[in-house]
């Protein structure tokens, strides 16, 4: 089989492929337009985010029988269309669920222990004890809406901090000893945090609104690491203005690039919450670790190894 690379990844997955005697062509800077021109060529491909692939990109692959995509949102891929040609699509949730878990514990705690504004005050020889006492997780109820990968391995973390887990997926059935799931109105009634880990769909696009926010009873800290356009920004910005939104740890925004390689809009939501001390803002990183790295490749070639070898 002919697979094409079209992104840098962990050269594991060109070492383990080879091995196993797949034919392999990495490009890492071909246009889409020249991508399209030959992607008929292949049997497989491998992408992280480079380049979306279309409805006319894959009707063009006329030999594609696999898109493999190292991560786990798929939403640069037309799916319906994949899946009516009948391309297999793979990703590798498995292998970043931890470095996101870790990420989402991570601003949590600098956000509500002040721990960035603190460090930062004693360094410019500010000493202020009681502006910043912090809040602690320990008793906090946290609604986690989508429970796949990304979602257990959070609940799996926060429960060792002593909170209370809830959440909601669209599947039934998912309890376990780390989260209980509940409705969408049991968890706006109960959640004091609230965390996203769902893939961007026509669903879930600007999931998190005004309205949404609105039916929150209680003021809570929002945190991001899934898509940017889960949120509608401006809604949030106005719920951190008026307090019902305590904090929030974004990890993504809105206003990113379809590839995540930067911002694309400047404008006065954006702004505020760079300047905030309410916010924390990291660039996409929430699955990038060194280790994640590694083992979101290995997921990928031991899955295509598995289907194709």
């Amino acid at each position: 089989m002919r697979i094409l690379l079209l992104d840098k990844n962990h050269p594991l997955i060109t070492e383990q492929l080879l091995e196993k005697n797949f034919i392999l062509e990495e490009d890492f800077t071909s246009s889409y337009d020249e991508v399209y021109r030959k992607i008929e060529n292949y049997d497989g491909v491998i992408i992280r985010s480079r380049i979306p692939l279309d409805k006319n990109f894959l009707e063009r692959a006329k030999n594609l029988k696999f898109i493999a995509r190292v991560g786990a949102g798929m939403e640069n891929i037309d799916i319906p269309v994949a899946e009516k040609l009948g391309i297999q699509l793979i990703n590798s949730p498995e292998g970043n669920r931890d470095s996101v878990a870790e990420h989402v514990v991570g601003m949590l705690l600098v956000l509500m222990n002040r721990l960035f504004i603190a460090s930062q005050e004693v360094k410019d020889g500010i000493w202020l004890r009681e502006e910043n006492r912090g809040d602690e997780l320990l008793g906090k109820t946290v609604g986690l809406i989508g429970y796949g990968n990304m979602g257990k391995a959070t609940a799996k973390r926060l429960s060792g901090f002593g909170c209370t887990v809830i959440f909601h997926d669209i599947l039934p059935g998912l309890s376990d000893e780390y989260a209980t799931q509940v409705s969408p109105e049991e968890l706006k009634e109960r959640a004091e945090i609230l965390s996203l880990h769902i893939p961007l769909t026509e669903e879930s696009y600007y999931l998190i609104d005004g309205s949404f926010i609105a039916e929150m009873k209680n003021d809570f800290y929002f945190i991001n690491t899934a898509r940017g356009k889960n949120v509608e920004t401006k809604s949030l910005v106005e719920a951190m203005r008026s307090g019902k939104v305590k904090g929030a740890c974004l990890d993504v925004l809105e206003y990113e690039k379809s590839s995540f390689e930067n911002l694309e809009t400047e404008n006065e939501d954006l702004k505020y919450l760079l300047e905030s001390e309410k916010a924390i803002v990291t660039p996409h990183i929430a699955g990038w670790t060194h280790q994640s790295k590694e083992k979101l490749a290995q997921v990928i070639a031991d899955k295509i190894t598995a289907r194709f070898a």
